[in-house]
């Protein structure tokens, strides 16, 4: 582990008041632009997303033993399933996959704590997960280029919407290359304000909705036996279960870049298996009041990075904050108001990285692509996954996308022989053996 760094606050120490304030808005504000973003695009309630995602930090912080300066917003990976999920059952049915995904991490995190991570690298080495991550943002340009061009009114190509899009998506690039300090952890929230307010003098916002709500407010929960009574699917389980199975990877990896950024190794101290049952509770909470499932962001990491603020008080504090907005029936409103096309600009941009970073983890991890056995997979999970391939099981249970691709790419890399040329590097996951030393 890298020598500690100088830190500004300690991961237990309590800011005073005004300093609580300001630095947990501040990370309220790192995560709020994608937490609100994902809601929007699946058409569930930003408001409950909010809400959820504070209940869902404040149970991490609990689980974790308050040791893990992390916050959970709204994941995009499950942006895909949840709209697949909702078509085949509406949105009762997705939060029933959410919930399912989360129980699926509560599993994970018993088989660490009884195995250790061995095992998981075996199954998930970077030539699937990387490609898999690709699908992931490449399956849903789609999405982010029909949000931008058209016209949600008429279906059909509006210039005006594409320019509000393309505005917003510059001002998104601007702020993240060359803002300074805090603006520059903020170009979601930025590129969503600016191409608001252009938006609204091309005469694409209506500020009704705005005016007519009331300050307090409670959001539209979607909560099981008082508002609907679950069912089961298979169905659903192969939308939903496999993107949690990458997500936990994508877990891994923040947590380690999470231990460096605070000098400590919270793999080892309070354990990868109490952050990732605490990620997985974090999901169940909220897909018990209606939200999409939740994951530790790295745009909050980027905060605690850039201010060597580590409190849990603070993050516990942006938490609070984020339940507040919640209720708050003019915010939600305002957030209604958002053209599709100022969204649209943003995803063609987040989408974009989030498939880079994929590409990313085959890099850092070293993986040859010259090597065929790499190549074959990465090949194969890339076309089943962008190319929409599915397994008609029966007449209402498909096994489609992502999950394909992901089940695909977990049993190449179990049958193909070659498998070390598939770890790289190794830095995907750090093994240690009982002695400490490299796996």
């Amino acid at each position: 582990m890298s020598k500690q760094p100088e830190k500004a606050l300690d991961i237990r120490d309590i800011p005073s008041v005004p300093q609580w304030i300001m630095l947990s808005i501040q990370h309220l504000f790192a995560m709020f632009g994608a937490t609100i973003l994902v809601p929007f695009l699946v058409e569930l309630s930003p408001a409950v997303a909010l809400v959820s995602s504070g209940l869902g930090t404040l149970a991490y912080l609990l689980i974790t033993r308050g040791r893990i300066p992390a916050y959970l917003g709204s994941s995009f990976a499950f942006i895909a399933p949840i709209i697949s999920a909702k078509a085949l059952g509406g949105p009762e049915a997705a939060m029933m996959g959410s919930f399912l995904a989360g129980l699926v991490y509560g599993g994970v995190a018993l088989l660490i704590k009884t195995l250790g991570l061995k095992w998981l690298m075996r199954i998930l080495p970077p030539v699937v997960v990387g490609p898999v991550i690709m699908v992931i943002g490449l399956g849903l340009a789609g999405v982010a280029i029909n949000m931008a061009m058209n016209d949600p009114a008429t279906g059909e190509y509006s210039m005006t919407h594409f320019i509000v899009a393309l505005v917003t998506l510059a001002v998104t690039v601007i702020a993240a290359m060359f803002f300074k300090g805090f603006f520059k952890l903020i170009p979601v929230l930025v590129g969503i304000t600016t191409g608001y307010v252009f938006a609204y003098v091309r005469g694409l916002v209506d500020l009704t909705p705005v005016k007519e709500a009331a300050w307090f407010q409670a959001p539209d929960f979607i909560v099981p036996f008082v508002t609907y009574t679950p069912s089961f699917s298979w169905g659903i389980v192969l939308i939903m279960v496999p993107v949690a199975v990458v997500t936990i990877a994508e877990h891994i990896g923040d947590q380690m870049v999470l231990s460096k950024v605070c000098g400590k190794n919270f793999l080892e101290e309070p354990g990868l298996h109490r952050s990732i049952l605490g990620d997985g509770v974090a999901t169940i909470i909220a897909s018990c009041l209606g939200g999409p499932p939740n994951t530790t962001y790295g745009e909050n990491i980027g905060v605690l990075a850039i201010t060597r603020v580590f409190s849990v008080f603070v993050v516990g504090g942006a938490a609070a904050f984020a339940i507040l907005f919640g209720f708050i029936g003019k915010i939600t409103a305002l957030i209604s108001t958002i053209p599709t096309a100022v969204m649209g600009g943003v995803s063609i941009l987040l989408f974009g990285i989030i498939a880079s970073s994929g590409l990313r983890m085959l890099i850092d991890n070293g993986i040859d692509l010259g090597e065929n056995r790499n190549l074959i997979i990465s090949s194969v999970i890339l076309v089943i996954g962008v190319g929409g391939a599915f397994i008609q099981v029966t007449e209402q249970l498909q096994i489609a996308g992502m999950a394909l691709a992901t089940i695909v790419g977990i049993l190449l890399n179990l049958i193909l022989p070659g498998k070390e040329v598939s770890y790289g590097n190794g830095n995907m996951f750090e093994v240690k053996k009982d002695d400490g030393t490299a796996a």
